[in-house]
């Protein structure tokens, strides 16, 4: 018996530890005001109208499992948004029987205050912080995420940021060092890197332009642009991931990311240029809701490949 007890005292410290930090949290990101983000919605009603402003369509059972909820409060929910007219219901074209969710023109416009608070909310709390601090907060978030779910408690964390000086180099020069290891694609093809990189630094529009910079252990180990095309078209360019990097679904995350920018930033459509022989990034693509729109064959880099052209409307 007198074994366990500190073993007792041990669980009860970091169950303790964990509720103080959970308590602590909820007050920081505002969850115990009565409306989310003052806003006329719940936790839970802003966490569905999240998920479906992030895809076109979704089915009830699909939001309930990924969220965990009970399908009973959900069909309430759902009965009550469609109701006030923000969400619309359609019959999926492959299966009459099952219901497709999507939002209304109404729906976005009620969401957009949340997303842009949330933004706003979450800036100012990093803000608060020096560069260095911010990334320790968010190596320290994946860490968590990366448990909770169950994932390889070995696995390497990685964050996402803005670029810093001397990035752009960093991108031109991983970019050609890869293709060549990996596909002997000559210099030609790192001048096609740098003038994209070069255009988007001199022509920047913060407002519907983004770069991310994937960083793991301090070091830069993935890239990708979102860059305007026209006023209703984005382009992604330069997706890269490093393979010390790959298998953990950066390259996912990645285009996720471009994909949420697209929409905040009221783009209608995102097209990219890739190539055949690129698997894992077009793997990413297709199961991202791109689809292929034209090919064309070519040997400016050296062997002969097919370029492709993906689009994806939203």
């Amino acid at each position: 018996m007198a074994a366990t007890a500190p073993l007792s005292h041990d669980r009860d410290q970091r169950i303790a530890a964990v509720r103080r930090f959970s308590r602590f949290y909820t007050r920081q990101i505002g969850l115990l005001q009565d409306g989310m983000l003052a806003s006329p919605f719940s936790l839970a009603e802003a966490r569905v109208l999240y998920e479906l402003a992030q895809r076109r369509t979704t089915t009830a059972s699909a939001l309930a499992g990924e969220l965990g909820l009970d399908p009973g409060y959900l069909s309430r929910m759902l009965r009550g948004f469609s109701e006030r007219g923000l969400i619309a219901k359609s019959a999926a074209p492959d299966d009459r029987r099952q219901t497709m969710l999507s939002l209304t023109a109404r729906g976005r416009k009620a969401y957009a205050p949340l997303e842009q608070r949330s933004q706003r909310d979450t800036g100012a709390l990093l803000g608060k912080l020096e560069p260095s601090e911010q990334a320790r907060l968010i190596a320290a978030m994946t860490t968590i995420e990366t448990l909770l779910r169950g994932e390889t408690a070995s696995q390497p964390g990685y964050i996402l940021r803005a670029p810093r000086p001397g990035d752009f180099g960093w991108i031109v020069k991983r970019n050609a060092e890869l293709y060549a290891q990996e596909y002997q694609w000559k210099e030609p093809f790192e001048g096609v890197c740098a003038q994209i990189v070069a255009d988007f630094a001199s022509k920047f529009d913060p407002k519907r332009e983004r770069c991310w910079i994937a960083e793991m252990n301090g070091e830069n180990v993935g890239c990708i642009f979102l860059a305007k095309d026209s006023a209703t078209v984005a382009r992604v360019r330069l997706l890269l991931v490093d393979p010390k990097a790959r298998g953990l679904g950066l390259g996912a995350h990645l285009v996720d990311e471009c994909l949420r920018f697209a929409r905040r930033a009221g783009y209608n459509k995102i097209t990219l240029w890739t190539h055949s022989v690129l698997t894992a990034a077009r793997h990413i693509y297709e199961k991202a809701g791109f689809k292929l729109m034209r090919t064309e064959r070519h040997k400016d880099w050296g062997p002969p490949v097919v370029s492709e052209h993906w689009d994806l409307e939203f």
